[in-house]
């Protein structure tokens, strides 16, 4: 039997590999068997065909779960829109059947200038894929105008959550040469951030603009590039702006350079924009929906965060312990220039946030020498928020990490030149990324670059620093083992830390922890930066900041908590922590401060939720421990209230709260 449960067959001698012998059971009707065949026969990357076959096959015998996944499958595998439909039609089938149920639901309103009917379904397939299930509305052709002007229409009814502005070159109202070229660029960027303020302040929703691909045909030629006043060039200058206009307030997907990556003339085929004003050809909507959905997916919070890097073959050529530190290849001929220019991705990478941990299995003092001494790496100790090489198993390992980094296995993408190592790793930990490296180093770069769940909704200061501050989790867990009880391990953290109300600098950071928080989370409500705005400018909401400083790093905005005031009650609307603070003593400072802010407001109950989701169990008793008391219950939604006039403030000794690091002298 196998791991799925079908009785492994007799091997036929009319077929001489796996998938043909699976194609001459699935035709004899014997379905199992076909499963088995093509199961042998699956390699990475992934056969589009193959993964449709299987797809199939158990659509056959009503396995929902395995239907799922290999029409998921189809979203890594390839990009031809036949078989990305045909694994929508499939996955939508099971989906609700029990067949993939650990998605975040959000509603999406589809806006645009052309036909997007093909692309909707592809959307839903890759976001699926992404963990997002998507309740869509489509405006009809040509209407995203006046379906985002008019405060009564269709769009603004469904409430969405994201709101795509899916547009194309031809709707810029640009002239094909202009005199006053800085002034038409001007009108053109205030028509479409006017869109965007009226969908923030009406909707309170995430917009997601596809920018302007220029197209192949051009009647100025090669002198487009050097009139100002052309729309080619004009054309160039919107995108920018848009750039610059969107901040952090919008994401954009950058379909200029998309439509260069599929070829410009593979972007755009006029048969399908004159038959179905399809500004998009079919062949490329598969590209165009993966990169929408990691774009999603990153202002929800779903994107990975953190590489496991191998060492051998994988960040220089040759195996430093056989080889010698002379004797690995970097920098030095081809293949030691592609692992050069890979050790320089990764290090861009490092520098968006992206959080770099060694999971190599090598003699430790081996393995740290070309990071201390070969003269060529790129990648440094101290790029490495954790280090491990020893001889121990890589799922182990990768186990070690998270444990140890406080972040799910689904935050983590493994990165191994060794197929059978990969294999490991997808086979016992399915919750991690597992990169396939092509067998030649100098398309390392190329494949990572292709990931995109790795996308970040925004760029702060935090992101820059989080190699440190993830190192400086490994060096508090060291100090917790060796203290004496929890209290000397508080004290001897020596932590402090700012709370304030919002502002404006801060909120791409709190928008950031606000969608990808899920753990120390209690309610779960996914305020964007619209509604973040608001509660700013509202009388009737406190909202609090809190980064922390230790006595090993500053680890930056840390947590956040939004509150109402009704009369005499505070009710708690949003209060979520990273987990690179859980078990911190943050969420007593948080209250802390809350009580402070109902002292002034002239409340005198504190009012708290909390909602059970998939990851938040670890908050179910917050509220307890602090001194709450059970209010009401309805839907398995818990509300808690604590009595100020009778309990008294919530106060805690572990931590100093300060104004400003300034104003404290010396190291924490």
């Amino acid at each position: 039997m196998t791991s799925s449960g079908i009785a492994s067959p007799q091997q036929p001698a009319f077929s001489d590999t796996p998938e043909a012998r699976g194609d001459a059971y699935r035709k004899q009707g014997q379905v199992e068997q076909a499963i088995h065949a093509y199961l042998e026969a699956v390699t990475f990357p992934l056969s589009p065909s193959l993964c449709l076959k299987l797809a199939r096959c158990y659509d056959r015998l009503e396995q929902h779960s395995e239907v799922c996944r290999w029409a998921l499958a189809l979203v890594e595998a390839g990009d031809d829109y036949t078989t990305w439909l045909a694994g929508w039609t499939l996955f939508q089938r099971h989906a609700d059947r029990g067949g993939w149920q650990k998605l975040r639901s959000i509603k999406v309103a589809m806006v645009s200038s052309y036909t997007t009917t093909q692309l909707c379904p592809l959307l839903r397939l890759a976001a699926a894929k992404l963990g997002i299930r998507i309740d869509l509305y489509e405006s009809h052709y040509g209407q995203y105008q006046q379906d985002i002007i008019d405060p009564g229409s269709r769009l603004y009814a469904f409430g969405p959550n994201v709101v795509i502005l899916a547009v194309h070159e031809g709707d810029l109202r640009l002239p094909e040469y202009s005199s006053t070229p800085e002034q038409d660029i001007r009108t053109e960027v205030d028509r479409w951030t006017t869109l965007w303020k009226l969908v923030a302040e009406r909707a309170q929703a995430r917009v997601i603009q596809h920018n302007f691909a220029l197209p192949c045909e051009v009647p100025a030629g090669h002198l487009a590039t050097r009139l100002p006043g052309s729309r080619y060039t004009m054309t160039q200058a919107v995108n920018m702006r848009l750039g610059e206009a969107a901040g952090h307030a919008v994401s954009l997907i950058d379909c200029e350079r998309l439509s260069a990556l599929v070829g410009k003339r593979q972007w755009c085929d006029p048969r399908y924009w004159n038959l179905s004003k399809q500004a998009v050809a079919l062949e490329a909507l598969p590209v165009l929906a993966r990169h929408t959905a990691a774009v999603m997916a990153a202002d929800l919070g779903l994107s990975r965060k953190c590489l496991v890097l191998d060492l051998d073959n994988t960040l220089w050529g040759g195996v430093v312990a056989e080889d010698g530190l002379a004797g690995i290849k970097l920098a030095q001929g081809p293949d030691g220039e592609a692992f050069v220019a890979f050790q320089d991705y990764i290090l861009k990478l490092k520098q968006k946030g992206v959080i770099l941990t060694v999971c190599s299995k090598n003699n430790y003092a081996d393995a740290i020498q070309p990071f201390e001494k070969h003269p060529e790496m790129r990648l440094r100790l101290q790029d490495i928020a954790l280090f491990i090489s020893n001889w121990e198993s890589k799922p182990d390992n990768i186990r070690r990490i998270a444990d140890t980094l406080q972040i799910g296995l689904d935050s983590l993408v493994f990165v191994d030149d060794n197929p059978v190592e990969r294999e490991i790793v997808r086979k016992f930990l399915p919750e991690v990324d597992v990169l396939p490296l092509p067998d030649d180093p100098a398309y390392y770069t190329r494949t990572l670059s292709q990931y995109l769940s790795l996308e970040t909704a925004s760029l702060t200061a935090e992101d820059s620093e989080r190699a440190d501050q993830y190192r400086a989790r490994a060096q508090i867990k060291e100090l917790e083992a060796a203290a004496g009880s929890i209290e000397d391990f508080y004290h001897g953290l020596r932590m402090q830390a700012i709370v304030t109300p919002f502002d404006d600098t801060q909120l791409p950071r709190i928008a950031q922890l606000i969608g990808k928080t899920n753990q120390f989370n209690l309610t779960t409500r996914r305020h964007g930066m619209p509604q973040l705005a608001t509660f700013i400018r509202s009388a009737d909401y406190v909202h609090l900041a809190l980064r922390l400083r230790d006595r090993y790093t500053d680890h930056g905005l840390v947590s956040v908590m939004i509150a109402r005031c009704e009369g005499e009650l505070l009710d708690i609307d949003t209060w979520l922590m990273s987990c690179r603070v859980i078990g911190r003593t943050m969420e007593a400072t948080m209250l802390e401060h809350l009580c402070r802010q109902a002292a002034q407001l002239g409340c005198t109950v504190l009012q708290g939720t909390y909602i059970p989701t998939q990851k938040n169990a670890m908050a179910a008793d917050v509220y307890a421990k602090h001194g709450f008391e059970p209010f009401s219950q309805s839907n398995g939604h818990q509300v808690w209230r604590y009595d100020l006039q009778a309990k008294g403030p919530i106060a805690n000794p572990f931590v100093k709260s300060v104004d400003s690091w300034a104003s404290v002298d010396g190291t924490p």
